[in-house]
């Protein structure tokens, strides 16, 4: 069993956190970004890099396992059928968090945390950049794919004139 964590928590009890936390992921894949302090942020973060990571499998026993965090149906099928496959090709780091001034009341660390909606960091420097990278590019297209479809077709008249002469063959006969 995993030993709690030491020091003070967001709530009051561990079963207060895990609430809290489950509450704010649910937020987090509804809304795609929302605002809350620092320490809700990077508690929050793992737990929704799980929970998309999960996603990207996206078989039935890992849609159960994200049931037991987030328990509204129709945020689990947007994360099963929208953000999950949004992510499929990127290894980690879904999410972004961003400080942002102190709360007007008691002057608390506020941040942003959002999902990253960018495919790739690459993808992210060439719109920065307003360029792409050489590999990147589309290749021209091989002059082969036109010899192919002439030997083809040179086959095909062949293939016609051996059935001609195979029938007039049998004609004569």
């Amino acid at each position: 069993m995993p030993t709690p964590t030491k020091g003070p928590r967001l709530g009051g009890s561990p079963s207060h956190e895990r609430l809290i936390l489950a509450n704010l992921a649910t937020s987090l894949f509804e809304h795609g970004r929302i605002t809350t302090t620092e320490a809700k942020a990077k508690r929050l973060r793992p737990i929704a890099e799980r929970l998309i990571t999960k996603a990207k499998k996206g078989d039935l026993h890992n849609r159960r396992e994200v049931m037991k965090t987030i328990r509204d149906k129709d945020v689990v099928h947007k994360l099963f059928a929208e953000i999950g496959p949004f992510f499929a090709d990127r290894n980690g780091g879904y999410t972004r968090i961003i400080k942002t001034m102190p709360r007007k009341g008691d002057n608390a660390k506020m941040a942003v945390i959002a999902l990253v909606s960018e495919k790739t960091a690459t993808a992210e420097a060439e719109a920065a950049r307003g360029t792409k990278f050489a590999k990147d590019e589309p290749k021209a297209e091989e002059p082969k794919a036109e010899e192919t479809v002439e030997t083809t077709e040179s086959a095909e008249a062949q293939v016609e004139t051996t059935e001609d002469t195979a029938a007039e063959k049998k004609d004569e006969s």
